[in-house]
């Protein structure tokens, strides 16, 4: 097309006479659709309107377009971040693929591909399948076209989450140094997610608890303070409006909190428990009580399932009803 046949504002750039939509002390923007088209008569005119045009169907502009949907923006910050790491995997591998010629064939190898970390490929396929929902969504492709659907999970090997044993709890309190411990004991006493410990504030203390509104579930929920996570928060310092602050008032952030407990499990030789463990912990060490029932540890967990209450805290209900049964045998 000759520049005299382009639309006003649209210019031909560089020896591969790119398209750009150029307006006085408006931005330049690039057209990708090819003139003559319907698609380019739609980009157009939305610039013309003042409006970002069509991303280019390739999954680079799809990622980009998702971050701006409310399929984004209606997930907790806590999912985001997660889905993070997985959306800047697709935009290294394939950003310029169009996400349209991508068939269940090839979801199945990037899978197999990735069996050596079957949870990793497995969170994956399931941030690629909300993709092309979105893909769906903007019309790129035909609605039940998802390539992922009905691709199989990979068998997770991993070993079963655990409680942290009493004796790693005791070596990790006596190896702990202040900043350490302060996180160890908010989390283990509280019985909530890193996140939410991570950002609980002063003025969320009431009646020697606190009260939570958890990032996952948005449960609201309150947690009295056990005696010894009383003592603890007592002798804090406080830096900022979070309980757990530096000095400069800021909260520390995930990782901070996550170098500081690794290093102590590595000193001790608690890999084996991770952070997640320590709300398993929280979890047992109530159904270890007498008296204690699925109510009681859910009213703690924020968990709105008996399901995830034996998941978490199953192994230790189990011990506690055997030794109640025990008592009366000979």
């Amino acid at each position: 097309m000759t520049r005299k046949a382009l639309p006003k504002y649209v210019y031909a750039k560089g020896r591969k006479g790119y398209l750009y939509f150029q307006r006085r002390g408006g931005k330049t923007e690039r057209i990708r659709s090819e003139p003559g088209t319907a698609d380019f008569a739609a980009e157009y005119a939305m610039l013309l309107r003042g409006r970002q045009p069509t991303p280019a169907k390739t999954m680079k502009g799809l990622i980009a377009s998702y971050i701006e949907s409310s399929r984004w923006t209606d997930l907790k910050p806590i999912t985001q971040r997660g889905y993070r790491r997985h959306l800047r995997y697709f935009e290294e591998v394939m950003p310029a693929v169009d996400p349209r010629t991508i068939q269940r064939v090839h979801v199945i190898e990037m899978r197999d591909a990735l069996a050596d970390k079957p949870t990793d490929a497995n969170r994956k396929l399931g941030v690629l399948s909300v993709l092309f929902e979105h893909a769906i969504d903007l019309g790129w492709m035909k609605t039940g076209s998802n390539p992922v659907q009905g691709v199989k999970h990979l068998k997770t090997k991993g070993r079963k989450r655990e409680a942290w044993p009493p004796e790693m709890v005791e070596a990790f309190r006596r190896a702990a140094a202040p900043r350490a411990l302060r996180a160890f004991e908010m989390l283990l006493g509280t019985g909530q997610r890193i996140e939410d410990v991570r950002t609980m504030r002063w003025d969320q203390i009431e009646d020697n608890g606190i009260r939570v509104r958890q990032s996952k579930t948005s449960a609201g929920i309150w947690v009295p303070f056990t005696e010894s996570l009383r003592a603890i928060i007592a002798d804090m310092p406080r830096h900022g409006d979070t309980i757990l602050a530096q000095k400069n008032g800021k909260p520390f952030a995930y990782q901070t909190i996550w170098a500081d407990i690794m290093a102590v499990r590595e000193k001790i030789g608690a890999e084996r428990w991770d952070i997640h463990a320590l709300r398993h912990s929280a979890a047992s060490e109530i159904a270890e009580v007498p008296g204690m029932t699925e109510e009681h540890i859910m009213a703690i967990t924020g968990h709105s399932s008996k399901e995830m209450v034996q998941l978490y805290a199953g192994a230790a209900r189990q011990k506690a009803r055997a030794k109640e049964a025990q008592k009366g045998r000979k």
